[in-house]
């Protein structure tokens, strides 16, 4: 039987209603003692506690309104202590995820292309980059396709075939573009330690491919899946 997780609004709803009452009950706090701000829940939900459920952000709710507990013990005056993004790490140490590396301005380098990629803790965006690796003064030379980032068989075949229609689109629609027939090409798909598969990202990678060939960049605000 196949459950749906939590989405990250429903996750802080609980949080707000739940978790953090029942945790400031258990140790000894009220409302005039710790305030989380919205903002600092939905860190703890994107870079510590990325899963289905919530009880990884049960344990973290739990570890702040400990520490804030010894923290107001400690002091004379009893202070309200704010739960935020700026203090948040001070309770719970660094982020355990990585928050995704976005490009900054209006478009992307050609050949950089944003992919959707699903996890088992939900969803993220990934970059597909195309690099042109150098181009052969003789036709004679076959070209080369390169590609890492640890992909799967499915998404190796995936790719050929996103390899072999953007040389077919350009030949069609592009007769006198040689980019394919003379160039060697690297297509890396980021994070390279982590294993990827599937077909659904056939179409960010032509799409990565056709970028770099006709040299022209896509939108930063555009991602895209599908075979």
């Amino acid at each position: 039987i196949n459950l749906s997780g939590y989405i990250a609004e429903e996750k802080r709803e609980i949080a707000k209603n739940y978790l953090i009452p029942s945790s400031m009950k258990q140790n000894g706090l009220t409302g005039s003692h710790i305030v989380f701000e919205d903002e600092a829940i939905d860190t703890l939900n994107r870079l510590y506690c990325r899963e289905s459920g919530v009880r990884n952000l049960k344990n973290q709710i739990d570890k702040i309104s400990r520490k804030a507990a010894l923290k107001i013990v400690e002091s004379d005056h009893k202070p309200t202590i704010v739960i935020n993004n700026s203090n948040l790490s001070d309770y719970v140490g660094p982020p355990v995820f990585a928050s995704e590396k976005l490009f900054t301005g209006e478009t992307l380098p050609a050949g950089v292309v944003t992919g959707l990629a699903w996890t088992s803790l939900g969803g993220s965006i990934l970059y597909f980059e195309c690099l042109l690796e150098k181009i052969s003064s003789s036709k004679s030379k076959q070209p080369v396709f390169i590609k890492t980032g640890q992909l799967g068989k499915v998404m190796e075949e995936s790719s050929s075939l996103a390899y072999s229609y953007s040389r077919s689109f350009i030949t069609k629609y592009f007769s006198d573009n040689d980019f394919f027939d003379t160039s060697t090409i690297h297509l890396h798909v980021p994070e390279g330690a982590t294993p990827k598969d599937g077909p659904s990202a056939g179409t960010t990678m032509t799409t990565a491919l056709l970028s770099l060939a006709l040299n022209k960049p896509i939108p930063c605000d555009l991602a895209m899946t599908g075979e």
